[in-house]
């Protein structure tokens, strides 16, 4: 409950985090004292800490209904979020609810009612028709990514969601795109706009790939092996260019895995998996992954595709040069294919000395334990010590689920590993192990 600066600064050393920046500061101070807030500021800058912070010190602890509403886009920022949320470690419960998973998965987490709730508009609003709990103890509505929220829940379900939330005493708004038009239902008059967006991509290098053919393929695969073994993000603007292109990668041996809405979540959630741990360098995605996702900073950010609007063009941007970082944003166009205004000072540039990508160094290995079955990232570390002989360094990122787990191996070792360890016992439980 971060009521005062040293709950605050025990929240920080939680987080690893040594020191709230500007943008936070200011955030922090703003949302405290003012009904409504409107926080623009780019991609990666820090904004959900930006507002959680100031929410828990108007929670109750004494309170055994929902205080706190906070309303995301995507499954992938739902499931973020509540992650930051338990490892701050305020003593509140918090649940995340998204579309994606069965009704009655819903049921059994919010058995017990949370003080903060996390959903997208569609869920949010089914639950809430159903009075499944009542919202007559929310004070706090936060709509992070309220452009994208808003666009998700323009059948209605928005308007639905403010209908059933009588006692809002604050309202925080996120973006890291401006000039969207906020609807009157959400009663932002008086807002306080904080708007960061000046400083955004300062660091950020776009340059413009020529392809010869309408075909971009070769092109991208000359620019793929032109920036090495470094992640990058390929961006598509749909879903039959991203099963296509995932179709000649394969052919071409290159290790890669997508993303985009018509995935299962299961397999979305294993695809960032395996980003994050380097088991694949490159992502094929939609604007799904543009924001709300949790992978490490980008490097390189591809745009296979050009984006039809300004605003996706500058959320996949937001993917690299983040903060402190520098990052290249590529555009791969046809030699006759006219760029929209929005991008600007794009030089074009010619590809030349490269080197072939080598295989990822690391490959994914699925447990089938997880923290419900008392196992511990230790508990795991130890088995591939133990049993499956390995050294400190070729033990890599282990994620630990609630009912599984995810760890990186030598690629060259994953088989081997896979046949030795499979049916193992950990902390008393028989998993299941094998390769992602």
């Amino acid at each position: 409950m971060a009521n005062n600066i040293k709950e605050q600064q025990e929240i920080l050393q939680k987080l690893n985090i040594f020191q709230l920046n500007p943008m936070q500061e200011e955030a922090l101070s703003v949302i405290e004292t003012t009904e409504n807030t409107v926080l623009l500021s780019p991609t990666g800058t820090g904004k959900t800490l930006a507002f959680l912070l100031p929410m828990l010190s108007f929670l109750n602890p004494d309170s055994t209904e929902v205080q706190a509403l906070i309303v995301v886009p995507s499954r992938e920022l739902a499931i973020q979020i509540e992650q930051v949320i338990r490892s701050m470690g305020s003593g509140y419960k918090v649940n995340a609810i998204y579309g994606g998973r069965t009704i009655a998965k819903d049921k059994i987490e919010l058995k017990h009612t949370p003080a903060i709730l996390i959903g997208t508009p569609g869920r949010l609003a089914d639950h809430f028709g159903q009075e499944r709990f009542t919202t007559a103890s929310v004070k706090t509505l936060i709509i992070d990514e309220f452009d994208i929220s808003f666009e998700v829940g323009a059948g209605g379900e928005m308007r639905r969601i403010l209908n059933y939330l009588p006692n809002i005493a604050k309202r925080i708004l996120t973006s890291a795109t401006q000039d969207i038009e906020i609807p009157s239902y959400i009663k932002m008059d008086g807002a306080v706009t904080l708007n960061f967006l000046a400083s955004r991509n300062s660091k950020l290098s776009q340059k413009t790939i020529l392809s010869p053919s309408k075909n971009k393929h070769t092109t991208l695969i000359t620019l793929l092996d032109a920036i090495g073994n470094d992640p990058a993000i390929v961006f598509c603007n749909r879903k039959d260019t991203i099963v296509d292109l995932s179709a000649f990668l394969d052919k071409k041996q290159l290790d890669h895995s997508c993303f985009h809405a018509g995935m299962e979540q299961r397999d979305r959630e294993r695809a960032l998996i395996k980003l994050r741990n380097g088991s694949v360098e490159i992502l094929i995605a939609s604007d799904l992954a543009a924001r709300g996702i949790d992978i490490p900073e980008m490097k390189y950010i591809i745009h296979f595709e050009i984006p039809e609007v300004e605003a996706e063009f500058i959320h996949r941007n937001g993917r690299t040069a983040r903060v402190n970082s520098k990052g290249t944003a590529y555009i791969i166009r046809h030699t006759k294919e006219i760029a929209p205004e929005f991008i600007k000072e794009a030089k074009t540039m010619q590809m030349s000395n490269s080197k072939t990508r080598k295989p990822p160094y690391w490959k994914t290995l699925f447990i089938s334990g997880g923290r419900k079955d008392k196992i511990s990232k230790g508990d795991i570390a130890g088995v591939f010590f133990k049993r499956g002989k390995l050294l400190k360094d070729q033990v890599g990122v282990i994620e630990l689920k609630q009912d599984c787990a995810f760890i990186a191996v030598p690629s060259k070792l994953s088989n081997q590993l896979v046949s030795e360890l499979n049916n193992i016992r950990i902390k008393k439980k028989k998993v299941r192990i094998s390769i992602v």
